[in-house]
């Protein structure tokens, strides 16, 4: 099986499957201990499905595809979760990272490369950003991690998770995993850089918790443990991978529980999984401990058959084994057969999705609109041979539909594709829902523009029996007006409380435990003190709303007035359990901190315990 994948800087070169995971919070029905830390559940929010997608990091270029594509479409709202691809894994620490460095070629041409650019240096105007907002040169979180972020103000229950690794960027994960010290640090530098935000400084973008706020989970795509199928260079430990693959999903488990203990946030872990029975058994991807430490995962359901094969069309989505299939036994792959290999082993179904492609394989020359046929080689693409975006093939010759075997292509007497539609995504909805899986996932979102295929699943989930998914949530009401604790009860303020479900715009003011914000932009769901969105105006004084710090120096945020604790300090470096005062708050640190502003970002390092 093979995948490409086209960049600024090139073409990403694929011959095997994608494999992209999803973090589990100890639901699974396989006889899981709990997790680390306890988590109340909602149904997923597609009616208890998932529908997950993947943003190309590079799709920001020659695409143009942007975030806010996925907003004018309506496809944000369609989604459960968005996987941003990818992460990598530098070559020499063996850690997450972030670069400014252009894929080379050859086995050693993913050694440091990355795309801060991309991530979180591109400036958006108001005109393409989410929120209808230009970024301004100075602040410290722009390209698509803050795009994303709007993105989930607009969308409370979606979830943006980061993927790791990805066909290109898997070859250092074997030693990642290798020994406990290099999970440990591993895993470490991924919580710290992509979950904590700790980015890098690059052309003045970035730093500590920039991007906190941004990820609300990992997806793990290492292509592939134990396997020789990945991609040539890979390291590869066919002894031991499977041992330390379990190990490290352990570890990302551990961690991520001990951030949500932390902080209260509940992270999510997914994994991308093969379909090819060989490599699921070399990295032991069935194995349900794997599913212990896992929230869900998602099996490829595509790349089953391709234009690597230059002289053989054929089906590359197919739900169903094909009777006609002239393969080799080992070599006739289908989505069913896939979904078997993890289920026989006691997996629970809810933890699986199956994967659907926005994109078509295609050969030319060919000579029948059967599949199975001869052809002459990969057919013309857009960005590379044999690979086209599903927007692009809907019109092209004519359509042909199996039912028996859920399979979609498209002939126009010398093209021969092979991709999915809305048929096939309508039947494969109605497999999810009888087989009681958990949901679907698209590779990859910029091949389906409009959100056809992306709304046609959710719509046919939606209408549909409940299904079984679930992800977590906060254990308390902050909105309970009963709840003595209730934050959003505004007291003696005089702005109307903030609602979790309402919307702002730029210069609404709100009251939120004991203090009054103002929004800087368009926002819904960002708690004010805990997102950058909302500008602290003070404490609520109902004598002079104007001063709540300090009648002499209204300008003063630092100034502590009759706050107890000490006001905070940016050049002062603080512990775990530190209390400081700023804007007539008192903020407490939940670990080590320095130059963090108090109130200003996301599930960054202060917790605000109440106007002073």
């Amino acid at each position: 099986m093979q995948r490409q994948r086209s960049t600024r800087r090139g073409l990403r070169t694929a011959l095997a499957t994608l494999a992209t995971g999803a973090m589990v919070a100890g639901l699974a029905a396989v006889g899981a201990a709990a997790p680390a830390v306890a988590a109340e559940t909602a149904p997923s929010a597609v009616n208890g499905y998932r529908n997950v997608g993947y943003f190309a990091q590079w799709g920001v270029y020659g695409r143009a595809f942007q975030a806010k594509q996925l907003e004018t479409s309506g496809a944000a709202a369609d989604l459960t979760h968005i996987n941003y691809a990818f992460g990598n894994i530098h070559h020499q620490d063996l850690t997450c990272f972030i670069a400014n460095k252009a894929q080379g070629t050859g086995p050693n041409g993913s050694d440091g490369a990355g795309d801060a650019w991309a991530d979180f240096g591109m400036g958006y105007t108001a005109a393409n950003s989410v929120a209808g907002v230009a970024d301004t040169w100075d602040q410290k979180l722009a390209g698509s991690f803050n795009q994303l972020k709007q993105l989930k103000a607009k969308h409370p229950n979606l979830k943006v998770m980061i993927s790791l690794g990805g066909w290109t960027w898997s070859k250092n994960f074997s030693k990642a995993a290798a020994t406990d010290a290099s999970r440990k640090k591993f895993v470490k530098s991924c919580v710290d850089l992509y979950l904590r935000g700790n980015l890098p400084v690059v052309d003045g973008r970035g730093g500590a918790g920039a991007a906190a706020g941004v990820f609300d989970g990992i997806d793990i795509d290492w292509e592939w443990p134990g396997s020789p199928n990945g991609l040539e260079g890979n390291f590869v430990d066919t002894v031991n991978d499977k041992a330390n693959f379990t190990a490290l999903l352990k570890e990302f488990r551990t961690q991520v529980d001990a951030l949500t203990a932390e902080n209260g946030h509940p992270y999510q872990l997914s994994a991308f999984l093969p379909a090819n029975p060989a490599d699921i058994a070399s990295g032991g991807w069935n194995d349900p401990e794997k599913f212990r430490y896992l929230d869900f995962g998602n099996i490829q359901g595509y790349d089953l058959h391709g234009a690597w094969n230059p002289t053989l069309t054929g089906h590359q989505a197919n739900l169903f084994d094909d009777p006609a299939d002239t393969r080799p036994a080992t070599q006739r792959f289908s989505v069913d057969k896939a979904v078997k290999e993890y289920l026989k082993t006691g997996i629970s179904p809810k933890q699986l999705g199956i994967g659907l492609a926005a994109y078509g394989r295609g050969w030319q020359g060919a000579t029948s609109a059967n599949a199975w046929g001869t052809a002459t080689d990969a057919a013309p693409g857009t960005w590379e041979k044999g690979n086209e975006d599903y927007d692009k093939l809907k019109s092209l010759g004519t359509d042909h539909y199996d039912a028996a075997l859920g399979a979609a292509r498209r002939y126009d007497g010398n093209q021969w594709w092979s991709y999915d539609n809305t048929r096939s995504t309508t039947r494969k909805s109605q497999y999810i829902v009888d087989n009681g899986l958990g949901g679907g996932m698209w590779w990859e979102l910029d091949g389906d523009r409009n959100g056809e295929l992306v709304g046609t699943l959710a719509d046919k989930l939606r209408a549909s029996k409940q299904g079984p998914a679930t992800d977590p949530v906060g254990t308390t009401d902050p909105t309970d007006p009963t709840d003595p604790t209730d934050p959003t009860d505004p007291g003696d303020c005089a702005a109307a409380a903030w609602a979790v479900t309402g919307v702002y715009t730029g210069g609404q003011k709100v009251s939120y435990n004991g203090s009054e914000y103002s929004a800087k932009w368009w926002t819904q769901g960002e708690t004010p003190g805990a997102a950058a969105v909302w500008a602290l105006i003070g404490a609520c004084d109902p004598t002079d709303p104007t001063d709540p710090t300090d009648p002499t120096d209204p300008t003063d945020p630092t100034d502590p007035g009759d706050c107890a604790a000490a006001a905070w300090a940016a050049s002062t470096a603080y512990s775990g359990g530190a209390l400081v005062s700023y804007g007539g708050s008192t903020y407490q640190a939940k670990w080590w901190t320095q130059n963090n502003t108090p109130g200003a970002e996301q599930w960054g390092p202060w917790e605000l315990k109440g106007a002073c």
